[in-house]
């Protein structure tokens, strides 16, 4: 049991001396790693304290990563490593050898911004990384044969089994296992399309768009195309001038306008694929997850009767951009086309890092850590967004499609050249990308001085001075 001597806390609280105290015995080592900790009340119990104030020093380890849980089995001690422990204890040896690996290995040169509303990074503060530790070792010590073995095209059963079972229950969709590949990052799963379905189609993107699409079509020998969008999305008619076979869409949340597909436009682009056994549509769901008002819309996947849907979606917006962990879905037609043309090929993600995935799923752990960053991600937008309107931002700028999705768009009065505020920008250290930018061609006026707000990796605590320096560059 846990000792604990208050009577030389001082003024300290309890909360944070038992806090403190269970920290410093981790650190020495008086807590081994994995060694389980009392239960909540039986701790407060021994002490003569509340269960709240055991509760509350234990989440505070938790996030910290001192410890982590298991539902239903307890509280456990982290294995933090002796480097790790001395440089906890010794802040300036960690600098140190930080400079000399600097001078050894200059990085390359980048800009540190104050805030960055162009990354897609998420808050690292948010990552389970405990929940996903344990996970890792439980999978590692499984002593499974098949974590030395090479995966199938598709991935490892057990990960395809997980994610279609997540999509029953959060999105509605029925999927088969067999229908889903895994996928290291969209980039390959856009390679594999091109791959499948022919270098002789021509590809069609939105404009405006992500260009990364265009890039790696383009890039595997296909003729890639920007169709232009209207306030409903891709334009079907617009798909025939250009004699397209294959559309990319993203009509749970377009990027960047951040606008919803509704219904009927949907329906329209579904008509025109099955026009042509040859034609096909890439339904991109990259953020669809962070959806905050309102059900999430059926895909067009579930609407899709003749197979002519084929869906992606990443783990990058949920988990981490550095997972590189990706699914796409294809239609049963296409399945033996599939095996036929790519299933010679290993999946590019790791064996252990798909159990992984797995088992992290099978858990619930995915499931309760999309609904945790849901709600943050939530509170992070409107914390913003107040504070935008509340800031004199607000005589010259109208926010707009903040409904869904981890970005929005900041809509403003042009009052100096854009020169002029990209220099005041990067003074202020700030990094803000301009709708203008993702235009192939035809660039409308308005979206000149419309700016995109990607807020997922801001951190809450910096949002007061980055409006303020917002203002600095804006405003005249």
């Amino acid at each position: 049991m846990i000792t604990v001597d208050f009577e030389n806390r001082g003024s300290v609280g309890l909360c944070e001396y038992l806090y403190n105290s269970i920290k410093n015995q981790i650190l020495k080592g008086t807590l081994k790693a994995d060694e389980k900790l009392p239960s909540k009340r039986s701790l407060a119990e021994h002490l003569g304290i509340s269960v709240i104030t055991v509760q509350n020093a234990y989440e505070q380890l938790i996030e910290e990563g001192y410890l982590y849980s298991i539902e239903k089995k307890g509280f456990f001690v982290t294995d933090i490593h002796p480097e790790e422990i001395q440089n906890i204890n010794n802040p300036s040896a960690y600098k140190s050898k930080s400079i000399s690996e600097e001078k050894l290995n200059p990085p390359a040169e980048k800009i540190e911004y104050f805030a960055d509303f162009a990354s897609n990074s998420t808050g690292y503060e948010k990552f389970p990384f405990n929940l996903w530790a344990h996970e890792m070792r439980e999978v590692l010590n499984s002593g499974n044969e098949r974590l030395l073995q090479r995966s199938a095209a598709n991935g490892i059963l057990e990960l395809r089994e997980a994610i279609a079972k997540h999509l029953c229950e959060f999105r509605n969709m029925t999927v088969s296992p067999e229908q889903i590949l895994i996928g290291a990052g969209t980039e390959t799963l856009y390679t594999m399309v091109v791959q499948l379905l022919g270098q002789d189609k021509i590809y069609a993107v939105e404009d405006p768009g992500y260009h990364k699409v265009a890039s790696v079509i383009s890039l595997n020998g296909a003729k890639c195309v920007p169709v232009k969008i209207d306030e409903n999305g891709l334009r079907p008619d617009e798909l025939e001038k250009a004699k397209a076979h294959i559309a990319h869409i993203s009509p749970a949340h377009h990027f960047p306008t951040g606008t919803v597909m509704p219904v009927r436009r949907r329906r329209e682009l579904l008509s025109w694929a099955e026009k042509s056994l040859d034609r096909y549509i890439i339904e991109d769901e990259y953020d669809s997850e962070f959806r905050f008002n309102g059900k999430p819309l059926q895909t067009l996947f579930s609407s899709d009767q003749n197979g002519k849907v084929i869906y992606i979606n990443t783990f990058s917006k949920t988990l981490a951009p550095s997972f590189r962990l990706s699914f796409m879905i294809l239609p049963s037609t296409l399945i033996p086309l599939f095996r036929q043309k790519l299933g010679f090929y290993s999946c590019p993600v790791s064996v252990f890092e798909q159990f992984t995935l797995a088992v992290f799923m099978q858990k619930g752990h995915y499931g309760k850590h999309l609904i945790r960053m849901k709600n943050y991600y939530r509170t992070l937008r409107n914390s913003l967004i107040n504070a935008i309107s509340q800031s004199a931002l607000s005589s010259i700028a109208e926010i707009q499609e903040e409904e869904a999705g981890l970005h929005f768009l900041l809509k403003t009065q042009p009052s100096e050249s854009m020169d002029v505020i990209r220099k005041k920008l990067a003074e202020q250290k700030i990094n803000l990308p301009l709708l203008a930018d993702f235009y192939y061609q035809n660039v409308p006026e308005e979206s000149l001085f419309t700016f995109i707000i990607n807020y997922s990796g801001i951190k809450k605590e910096r949002i007061k001075e980055a409006v303020a320096r917002l203002e600095k560059a804006l405003l005249p």
